[in-house]
């Protein structure tokens, strides 16, 4: 490899090291062939959420990623380590361009501070912002069977609902609410006045333990589709498995309090994980294939896993979904401007 490549992959690795040590520390176990492409998608989508997150103007951030995403597939990046080592992630796994697509659909939704009406809503973002970049890494993986693809959704699902249920807090005093509406109803509790004054209370805790629970039976559905990786990159995936439930079960020790506290697991808690995930990959080795990796998969992630399966990727036009979202948040932007 390049000079130049080796130094993109460096600079990648450390925006991951500071950016998301959780993911961090299971792609430690991941082979150089795999992890390298892998730590630059990952920066790359870092790199995405970041700018819609932490900028002020949120639609120009999305439009701008368009365009950077638009020169990755047109084989002119920018000249910037992420984007170069983005754009040879794309160039030698053929990746389809409808999977960021799906990402930066989602952060297109966080512009517009869109809420989810129903758990189901939920799902659907979730399966952009997270099932997207875990489809992305199964391609890398040259694991494109079906059945692997839907339990790859379902695991990022589940690392994505419990991502908001350990930051119900922080996103609330920075006016951003991912729980479903329909419950705040149920519990009789107006969501505004929560945005208003995000406290600690017994309806929120509730919703919290609700959201693990259906994180963790994608967890364990998960499982059947890390067993049929390739063994070498098996203990890596179930160390991301294993080390995202801990956060969850972090936020269940605090007593689902996740507006004062932020739940975090420990150096020495990741480091047992990783050892659990190795034992955990070798006995995959010698187990049957789980019936359950044959399970439909969810329907809000049913077009990332017909995405994967085109083994050439687009390198010109937006898919018309797309188009129709970046139109929302044009649309968006102009009744902003008349308000």
């Amino acid at each position: 490899m390049s000079a130049t490549y080796e130094s993109d992959m460096k600079y990648c690795e450390e925006a991951i090291r500071h950016g998301s040590l959780s993911f961090h520390a299971a792609s430690l176990l991941l082979p150089k062939a795999v992890r390298d492409p892998c730590l630059a998608l990952y920066a790359f989508c870092r790199l995405a959420d970041d700018e819609v997150d932490l900028k002020t103007d949120k639609s120009a951030s999305v439009k701008d990623l368009v365009q950077r995403l638009d020169q990755v597939y047109t084989g002119t990046p920018r000249n910037r380590p992420m984007d170069r080592a983005f754009a040879h992630m794309v160039e030698e796994f053929e990746m389809p361009r409808a999977l960021p697509e799906a990402l930066i659909e989602g952060l297109v939704w966080d512009a517009m501070g869109k809420k989810y009406e129903t758990f189901d809503d939920l799902v659907a973002y979730s399966a952009r912002v997270a099932s997207a970049v875990g489809v992305m890494m199964c391609v890398i993986m040259r694991a494109r069977d079906p059945s692997v693809l839907a339990r790859a959704c379902d695991l990022g699902v589940a690392m994505q609902l419990t991502n908001i249920s350990r930051d119900v807090g922080e996103d609330a005093r920075e006016g951003r609410l991912y729980l479903p509406l329909e419950w705040f109803e149920s519990a009789g509790i107006s969501p505004v006045n929560f945005l208003s004054d995000p406290r600690f209370r017994p309806e929120i805790a509730l919703m919290t333990r609700q959201l693990l629970a259906r994180a963790d039976e994608l967890y364990h559905r998960s499982e059947a589709g890390i067993a049929c990786l390739p063994p070498k990159v098996r203990p890596a995936m179930f160390a991301a498995r294993h080390i995202y439930a801990a956060i969850g079960n972090s936020v269940r020790a605090n007593g689902f309090d996740n507006i004062s506290v932020r739940a975090r697991t420990t150096k020495a808690t990741k480091l047992r994980l990783l050892g659990l995930s190795a034992t955990h990959s070798m006995v995959s080795m010698f187990m049957p294939t789980p019936a359950t990796v044959y399970a439909a998969p969810l329907l809000q992630t049913e077009f990332l896993v017909r995405a994967a399966g085109i083994e050439k990727r687009t390198k010109l036009g937006w898919s018309e979904r797309f188009v129709s979202v970046m139109e929302q948040l044009h649309e968006h932007d102009k009744s902003n401007i008349g308000a």
